[in-house]
Order: C-alpha cells, then sequence, then structure tokens
C-alpha cells in the first residue's frame, strides 16, 4: 500500500530530490507586510574579537607607540589620519570617501558587560543576547526588536550566510539566506510539493516564496564553488568559524543589497577572522579588506536613495589587549570598538570616551578600559532607526541597560 506523502515527510525527503531547504520561508510563516520604517539597518557580527587600537589607531596617545612596537600605527605607517589624534587603518583606505561626506564614522572603547573569561562563544551569545550576563537566553535583540513593532513580517529581517545568527533568534519569523542555499527542484517536484501543501495555505505560500527567492538567485552562484569552502558542520560548534573565502561576502551583501531595495528593513550576518593572536599585520588586513568590500557592495547594491537611508553597524564580542605578545598578534581583551556606515549616519568622528593608555588606566593592567556599553549606543541607533520609545529600549531589547545620554550616532 503506498504510504501517504505528508507535508513532515516531504520536507524529509526533498534533499533525494534535489532539493534543500536553507532558503527558509519554507520553515517560517510568510505574511508579507508593509515595511514597518524607512531606514535600513544592516548588523554585521565581526567575530573573533576585532583589535580596535589597530583599525582605529589612537597615534596620539603618547603611550600609544611603546604598546605597539612591531604593529605600528598612524600616519607615519601608512595609516589614514582622520583627525590629528586617530588614524585610519590602511586597509580600510578605500573607505575614506564615505568619512569625507560623513558616512563613516566609529565610537572607540566600548563594549558588552562580558569580563574576564575571555571566551569568544560566551562573548558572542552576550553580543547577540543584548543582555547583562549569560542567564540562559536564547533570543537575540533584532528579534525583539521585531516583536515590538507593528506591520513586521518575516521578510522584513533577513540572517544571512551560513553562521548561525543568535541576535535574529526568537518568536518574531524571520528569513534566511545563504549563498550556497538555492532551492533547486525539478517541475516535477514542484508539482508534487504544491499538492503536498495545497490544503496548508501558510506552507504552500512559504513554499513559493523560497522558490522565489532562489530563482531570482540562480546564476549568479554556483554551488560547486562554494562547496570547498565547507566547514564541518560536526566541528562549528567548537571552533571559531573560519574567515570566508574567495567573494562569499561580497555575494551576501549583494542579496541583503536586493532586499533593503524592497520591503526588508533589517539585515543581518558575519564576516570571520578578526582573532589575531599571530600575524595580525596580515590578518587584520585581510578582515578589513573583506569589511570594506561589505560596505562598499551594499552601497553600491542598495543605490543612491536606499544608501541614505541605511544605518551600518559591524559590532565585535571584545577588544584585544593593548600590548603585542611574542608572535606579532594580540591576545584577547575587553574594550573595542563599533564601525558605522551608511547615509543616515552622522559620521566623520570617532565617538566615545578616550581612556588613555598608561597603565593605570588599563583593565585589569592589560586591556583598553571600557567607557561605555555598547548595547546603550545600539539601543539610541535603534530607537532613530524604528522610533522605539526608551522605556522600551531599556526593559525589553536591552534589559536592564542604561542608555545614558544621546551620542546622535544617526543623522
Amino acid at each position: 500500500m503506498p504510504q501517504r506523502l505528508s507535508r513532515r515527510r516531504f520536507l524529509s525527503q526533498t534533499a533525494g530530490l534535489g532539493c534543500t531547504l536553507a532558503a527558509s520561508p519554507v520553515l517560517t510563516p510568510v505574511t508579507f507586510a508593509a515595511a514597518p520604517w524607512e531606514t535600513r539597518l544592516v548588523v554585521i557580527i565581526l567575530r573573533g574579537g576585532m583589535d580596535a587600537l589597530d583599525v582605529i589607531q589612537p597615534y596620539g596617545d603618547p603611550d600609544y607607540a611603546a604598546l605597539r612596537r612591531t604593529l605600528k600605527g598612524g600616519p607615519e605607517s601608512g595609516a589614514a589620519d582622520l583627525d590629528g589624534f586617530y588614524a585610519l587603518h590602511p586597509a580600510l583606505m578605500p573607505l575614506r570617501p564615505l568619512w569625507d561626506r560623513a558616512e563613516l564614522g566609529f565610537v572607540h572603547a566600548v563594549s558588552t558587560p562580558y569580563r574576564d573569561k575571555r571566551s569568544h562563544f560566551d562573548g558572542q551569545d552576550l553580543l547577540e543576547a543584548g543582555t547583562a550576563g549569560l542567564d540562559g537566553r536564547t533570543d537575540g535583540w533584532l528579534n525583539r526588536l521585531l516583536q515590538t513593532v507593528p506591520g513586521a513580517g518575516p521578510r522584513t529581517a533577513f540572517a544571512l550566510g551560513r553562521d548561525d545568527m543568535k541576535l535574529l533568534r526568537g518568536p518574531a519569523g524571520v528569513s534566511n539566506w545563504s549563498p550556497e542555499a538555492n532551492l533547486v527542484m525539478s517541475p516535477q517536484a514542484e508539482r508534487l510539493a504544491g499538492l503536498v501543501m495545497q490544503e496548508d495555505p501558510l506552507f504552500h505560500t512559504a513554499l513559493n516564496e523560497a522558490l522565489d527567492l532562489s530563482r531570482a538567485e540562480m546564476g549568479g552562484t554556483r554551488l560547486a564553488d562554494q562547496m570547498d569552502e565547507g566547514i564541518d558542520e560536526k566541528m562549528a560548534p567548537m571552533t571559531m568559524p573560519k574567515p570566508q573565502k574567495g567573494r562569499m561576502h561580497r555575494q551576501i551583501a549583494a542579496f541583503a543589497a536586493r532586499q533593503l531595495r524592497g520591503d526588508t528593513r533589517v539585515a543581518s550576518f558575519s564576516i570571520n577572522g578578526w582573532d589575531t593572536h599571530s600575524r595580525q599585520k596580515a590578518g587584520l588586513r585581510a578582515a578589513l579588506g573583506r569589511l570594506a568590500e561589505t560596505i562598499l557592495e551594499v552601497q553600491t547594491g542598495v543605490g543612491p536613495d536606499v544608501w541614505s537611508k541605511t544605518a551600518i553597524v559591524a559590532l565585535t564580542e571584545f577588544g584585544r589587549t593593548v600590548r603585542e605578545n611574542g608572535t606579532g598578534g594580540t591576545d584577547h581583551g575587553t574594550g573595542g570598538a563599533m564601525v558605522l556606515a551608511g547615509g543616515a549616519i552622522r559620521g566623520g568622528r570617532v565617538q566615545g570616551h578616550w581612556p588613555g593608555l598608561k597603565e593605570a588606566d588599563l583593565y585589569a593592567r592589560r586591556d583598553l578600559m571600557p567607557t561605555a556599553d555598547v548595547r546603550a549606543q545600539v539601543a539610541w541607533i535603534l530607537r532613530d532607526v524604528a522610533g522605539l520609545d526608551q522605556t522600551t529600549l531599556e526593559n525589553t531589547i536591552f534589559p536592564g541597560v542604561d542608555m545614558g545620554a544621546n551620542p546622535k550616532l544617526l543623522r
């Protein structure tokens, strides 16, 4: 007797039909809704602990040069002077025109409440949860944002790439996409899927959405090109994600830009490769190059009108030690920096209270002292992006955070 093909059975067997389901509108409720606000928000997680002192180099600090003897910074080492105190790492020079137009900015000496244990995984969990401690919470602050605004649907926000974007986890529906996740089905398989799901309007609509999404991306990516970049999935939870090779970061940025031209208002993904314990010169240069290309790809992809309404926020789980180690690198630290870009950003400035680099001014006599909570900075950005009130931001989105004075990071 033929076995009835249920929706669950179809989903479990679609791999045999040449179908991958990582284009997860199939797995999430899809209800189209009007875009809830105009400003586009792109949140990039810089996994590995970016060395803020090498990215935005405080060469004007009298103690800086002695701490960075081989990782020398400042204009004499090829960095671009920004304001007489800070200099921009040479690898970010492609972004200098954005700085000159006040569309690129930084906030220095910020951090989450995470202290002392120096675990990438715990640091990232705290950054993406937006909470004060690791209390087992599994939802993320971007998902809580979506839960509080009217009109948000799954296409309002995209989690992009192969990394798990915990900041978008939660009850609010979001969409997922990765360059290697095309939903490829034969015409016969599409008809079969439609037949199986015809009595379930929710899944039927979701399937069509996933197919439309995949078709739109077909031709721009060869699956075979991506397979050799694969990560051992069993090892992924135990190791830091590897830097993306090739053009994957640009593919993700280009996809994000296409969505942001439409109803999508939030896109989030990771750029890996910031854990620079050794040979930092080469590693950081490569990572910053990917970051610059990503930002410029978004700018080009969204076009001038949407770019004027776009805020890109790049965050990392912690900073690094102010002193070099013996292998040309730096170790896990505390205070870091935010990178901001976009036409909606009030840029051309390095914001934040600079704590100084004398040993007595350092955190634990080894790290840049954090002088602001990165969650408060992001909260002010969310207030201006989505129009949320301060009470909701301090009690719901980032529970317990004190937003303090408005740093006015957006125009």
